[in-house]
């Protein structure tokens, strides 16, 4: 079974499709027209028997229709002189409101008022004018006929304005619409790519520090194993680098595990926070590889938990780089909590070409960089990393005060 395919509905609830084309109602508008003209004509009310010529008015009246959208004033006018010349012709009455309601309407729809309200107040004067030349009763013809040609006219006019009111309502009513969409449509895309960015650095943390180790650790079995004076004590280093492997497989598989269910949203499937106060498991690459690590530490209260995990991903970050593109003997990490932010620093001895530097991050090398930089900037702290001497030098400074 396919699934239907959406259909853009228009406000209101009504399908574009539903609605019949434009030409196709001003057909109809023009057939009543002539057909209600045609009908007052053929009443004959003063029995003057008129001659057949006198339904072309209500054929042209009705004709006019066919280009109403297109020449709104110009079909007033037409139809006022037409009005005027068919009572000139000698031909029975048919009122004047009548025959001249669609056509101001017509133009009131477009917007045109002054040219319907002129053409109406005109024909209107001009009407009673010449039956009070005439003779007729004044009282009928202003008293009971003119209120009602006036309303009738008036009417038509007001009605044909608020249906253009609605159009332009209904109109606006679509572009807001519209313009919320892709309002709604960007921040979901600007969502999905902050979830995308977080993702990736947290894999990249992660499992990029897992795979430093186990990569240390197998290199410390193969060089025990390779030993051409292999001792106890070279049995013993392979049993503890494979035991280390080991668990840091089942570590890192265990996270990735919590990181996949909780994409798929299932319960009890958060990570677990991080904690500085657990950073030595972010600093053992480095001691088991040899290196001096120096751990200082100085927060007097409880961080927030973001600001503690973007401090911990980024000590971790710059200890696995460390020991992956450099050769330090010696990294210092310091912590310090100053008034309104937290201040972290982890310098290194080593001296590599591979070692990563804001400029060959920018080209594509060095993601884990960028991806503490933006741990930082997220939340509106500071990051640099370069060459202090003869040093390397990781440093950021990020608020206390985060936005949730």
């Amino acid at each position: 079974m396919t699934e239907k395919p959406l259909v853009p509905v228009r406000p209101g609830g009504v399908d574009d499709d539903s609605q019949p084309a434009p030409w196709v109602l001003d057909v109809l508008l023009g057939i009543g027209v002539a057909l209600v003209v045609s009908l007052f004509i053929a009443a004959d009310v003063e029995n003057t028997q008129p001659e057949g010529w006198a339904y072309l008015w209500a054929v042209g009246l009705g004709g006019l229709m066919l280009v109403r959208r297109r020449y709104p004033v110009i079909v007033v006018l037409l139809s006022a002189g037409a009005v005027l010349s068919y009572y000139a012709a000698g031909y029975p009455a048919i009122g004047v409101s009548v025959p001249l309601a669609a056509a101001v309407f017509s133009a009131a729809e477009q917007g045109r008022l002054v040219a319907p309200i002129v053409a109406s107040v005109s024909v209107l004067a001009v009407s009673i004018a010449y039956r009070l030349a005439t003779g007729q009763d004044p009282a009928v013809v202003v008293g009971y006929e003119l209120p009602g040609h006036a309303l009738l006219l008036g009417g038509a006019i007001a009605l044909g304005d608020g249906v253009r009111s609605r159009r332009a309502l209904r109109r606006q009513a679509s572009e807001i619409a519209g313009l919320v969409a892709e309002r709604y449509r960007r921040e979901t895309e600007r969502r999905t790519t902050a979830e995308r960015l977080a993702i990736a650095r947290e894999l990249h943390d992660s499992v990029g520090h897992a795979l430093t180790v186990i990569a240390l650790h197998a290199q410390i079995a193969d060089e025990a194993v390779e030993s051409e004076s292999r001792t106890d004590a070279d049995d013993a280093t392979v049993r503890d680098s494979l035991r280390v492997i080991a668990g840091t497989a089942s570590a890192s598989f265990e996270e990735l595990r919590r990181t996949v269910a909780g994409l798929r949203r299932e319960e009890g499937a958060a990570p677990a926070p991080l904690r500085i106060t657990d950073l030595d498991s972010a600093v053992d690459p480095a001691r088991q590889a040899g290196v001096e690590v120096d751990t200082r530490i100085s927060v007097a209260r409880p961080l927030p938990p973001a600001v503690e995990a973007a401090v911990y991903r980024i000590v971790q970050e710059s200890i696995t780089n460390a020991v992956r593109h450099a050769v330090p003997s010696h990294i210092r990490v310091d912590i310090d909590q100053k008034e309104g932010e937290v201040q972290v620093s982890i310098v290194n001895d080593g001296v590599s070409e591979r070692a990563p530097t804001p400029a060959n991050a920018a080209a594509g090398d060095g993601t884990g960089l960028v991806g503490m930089r933006e741990r930082a900037n997220l939340l509106g702290g500071t990051f640099s990393a370069g060459r202090a001497g003869a040093d390397f030098a990781v440093r950021a400074s990020i608020p206390l005060a985060v936005s949730a």
